[in-house]
């Protein structure tokens, strides 16, 4: 195995570290999120909604908080803390919607630039977005297959419910084929 899971030790929102080596075998749907922003409540109950279907047949969420200063729309670093809480906060009421397990959520990051955190260097290498491999902005998703190599790409505005069904021409890029239940 030489992908992302190899090769990754993540702070969660508490700052304990986790190796992604817990997550061998799973297929793993990578997402930068927010808590305010106009794609924010769709997200979360789509992601929601697919978590409590596939949760027992091998899906997890890594939820990565970001927006180090200045990189989306000038949000301040001042609030990061704030939405630190709010992002933990919604997560925990849609979870406890369906179940009382919440989302593994990790801790803020940076996705762009000179200090981008390697799993997100992993993550983009070859995959391209619309203006490079840059994350234009929250939403971003990335689903990793079971050998922990980045599967395709999806753009902000895709929702969380259109990475599920079958797609006969890419079927690398959904869901249901990288569980096996397709």
């Amino acid at each position: 195995m030489n992908g992302l899971i190899t090769r990754s030790i993540h702070p969660d929102v508490k700052g304990n570290d986790v190796d992604l080596i817990l997550y061998k075998g799973k297929i793993l749907l990578v997402i930068n999120v927010a808590s305010k922003c106009g794609l924010t409540n769709s997200n979360y109950d789509e992601l929601n909604e697919l978590y409590q279907k596939y949760k027992d047949q091998g899906l997890h969420f890594e939820l990565v908080w970001l927006i180090p200063a200045l990189r989306f729309w000038h949000f301040r670093a001042t609030s990061l803390v704030i939405r630190n809480r709010e992002v933990t906060k919604r997560l925990k009421i849609l979870s406890a919607l369906g179940s009382n397990r919440s989302f593994p959520f990790f801790d803020k990051i940076e996705v762009n630039g000179d200090n981008t955190a390697p799993v997100y260097k992993f993550l983009k290498e070859g995959m391209w977005g619309f203006f490079g491999d840059d994350i234009q902005w929250n939403f971003t998703k990335f689903l990793v297959d079971k050998e922990g190599e980045a599967s395709h790409r999806y753009y902000p505005a895709t929702p969380p419910l259109r990475i599920e069904p079958f797609d006969i021409h890419f079927p690398q890029r959904d869901i249901k084929t990288l569980l096996g239940i397709a």
